[in-house]
């Protein structure tokens, strides 16, 4: 279904915007259209040719961005940036944390820890590092968002894809925590699924022998034409840095969802908890003994 679009009343102009993982895919074309709707961009990753290029390209279609090459799972790195942007620019109104690991396929047990570390590092601890250095600014001004990029995967078991999976699911209840702390000061928080896209990412799946072994599945989405192009995740970030959707603050939203329908119906959505991870269980009429340990 489309997505609410942006009109001239809700226009990205004078926004400070950081977007890491910038170098390439999801994040380059994320930091081109919110240039193009107005917003500074902050193009952040670890890359600085690939930077380099995101740069060029947005001031080339006449945009305004900087580049600041930094891994996100570095902790002085990433204050000392988020530092030199706030001397710079005054303060940042958007942080959207889009870059991201897959991290090892196979049996868990058979994975090499360190590369699994390193998946949940990116995925959850780099987006975690990127608003706690932000966010302070934020809630002295009372204005900003900050929109994590989550998956599909991170609301399903997915085999062999553990470090990935865990990650993404992780920072699907970080962000709905994070909405809830920093709602009484103005702020929103936002986690969303893009879709499978066709990215480094999922070339590296789709055609390394791990990825065939362990997630043959995945090639089945590009066969039969389900894969998605980058600039539907771009457009939903770039609609939700509007602010029109801050009442559904929390909720995980994927490029298949209609924003419109969401907020129409938005005490549903907030008092079923729909779009949010929770546990189901059965009826409380359920003998609980049945289920439940009971103590002596």
């Amino acid at each position: 279904m489309p997505q609410q679009e942006i009109t001239s009343s809700h226009s990205l102009a004078g926004q400070i915007a950081v977007v890491t993982g910038a170098g390439r895919g999801i994040g380059r074309t994320i930091a081109q259209t919110l240039a193009a709707e107005g917003a500074h961009v902050a193009a952040l990753a670890r890359s600085k040719n690939e930077l380099a290029e995101t740069v060029a390209l947005i001031q080339k279609s006449g945009g305004s961005s900087t580049m600041h090459a930094v891994d996100v799972t570095d902790e002085p790195s990433v204050r000392d940036v988020f530092a030199e942007i706030d001397r710079t620019h005054g303060g940042v109104d958007l942080l959207v944390n889009n870059a991201g690991a897959s991290g090892p396929y196979g049996p868990f047990w058979e994975n090499n820890f360190p590369e699994w570390t390193r998946a949940v590092n990116v995925n959850l601890l780099g987006p975690a590092l990127c608003s706690h250095a932000v966010l302070p600014g934020m809630v002295s001004r009372r204005r900003g968002r900050i929109i994590n990029v989550s998956s599909g995967g991170g609301v399903v078991p997915i085999d062999y894809f553990s470090a990935y999976v865990v990650s993404k699911t992780g920072l699907i209840r970080f962000t709905e925590n994070l909405a809830s702390e920093i709602k009484p000061h103005g702020l929103a928080a936002f986690a969303i699924s893009p879709g499978t896209v066709r990215t480094a990412m999922s070339e590296h799946a789709l055609n390394s022998e791990e990825g065939k072994q362990w997630l043959p599945w995945f090639r089945k989405i590009f066969d039969e034409g389900l894969a998605v192009p980058p600039e539907r995740a771009a457009r939903l970030v770039a609609t939700l840095a509007t602010g029109v959707a801050d009442p559904l603050s929390g909720c995980m939203i994927s490029i298949l969802d209609d924003l419109n329908l969401l907020l129409e119906n938005l005490e549903k959505v907030k008092s079923e908890n729909f779009y949010s991870l929770r546990l189901r269980r059965l009826q409380p009429d359920a003998p609980q003994s049945k289920f439940i340990p009971q103590r002596k």
